[in-house]
């Protein structure tokens, strides 16, 4: 992949919650509070999370964003609400000098977005990818993350929860 386009290759990148380092491309997803995938990008490995924001300010405005704590960044934070109104609440980290708990319906809703990205990877096998060039990958990204969608909107038909993709089609 990319031996053409060096823009394009994937590159080693380093994983802080699973203290792992990996080659490829890292996504991702603006999703909603029910869990449904609105928005995503694919971005080389390398590139810190706090880049993906930028496309964040382009696409949404007066809205609040959970995040993750790789976007703990405070100057981050102040310049998406003084340009867009986006409120971005991120967790603390345990050894930060502030800390807080974490607001009980924002780790709620992240753990249902961490549940959907385990879907991805354990049901759609979305890290296992046999992609030969960069646009094939992100074709087959988008056919599991519209298959995703699919499963969840069968389930809100049924009037299921929609987390449960396991069993829509049953």
């Amino acid at each position: 992949m990319g031996k053409n386009n060096y823009e394009k290759s994937p590159v080693t990148g380093y994983c802080a919650s699973q203290g792992v380092y990996y080659y490829g491309y890292k996504l991702h997803a603006l999703c909603g509070l029910n869990g449904v995938v609105h928005s995503f990008d694919l971005t080389k490995a390398n590139v810190h999370d706090i880049h993906y924001l930028e496309d964040v300010k382009t696409e949404y405005n007066n809205c609040t964003v959970i995040g993750d704590k790789g976007y703990i960044s405070a100057e981050v934070q102040l310049d998406l609400f003084e340009t867009v109104n986006i409120s971005l609440a991120v967790p603390y980290r345990s050894n930060q000098k502030d800390w807080k708990p974490t607001f009980t319906p924002f780790a709620k809703f992240r753990k249902r977005i961490e549940t959907l990205f385990s879907q991805l990877c354990d049901q759609f096998m979305i890290v296992r990818n046999y992609a030969k060039d960069t646009e094939g990958l992100f074709t087959r990204i988008v056919g599991k993350i519209s298959a995703l969608t699919i499963l969840q909107y069968i389930n809100k038909l049924k009037g299921r929860p929609i987390g449960r993709i396991k069993y829509a089609l049953m």
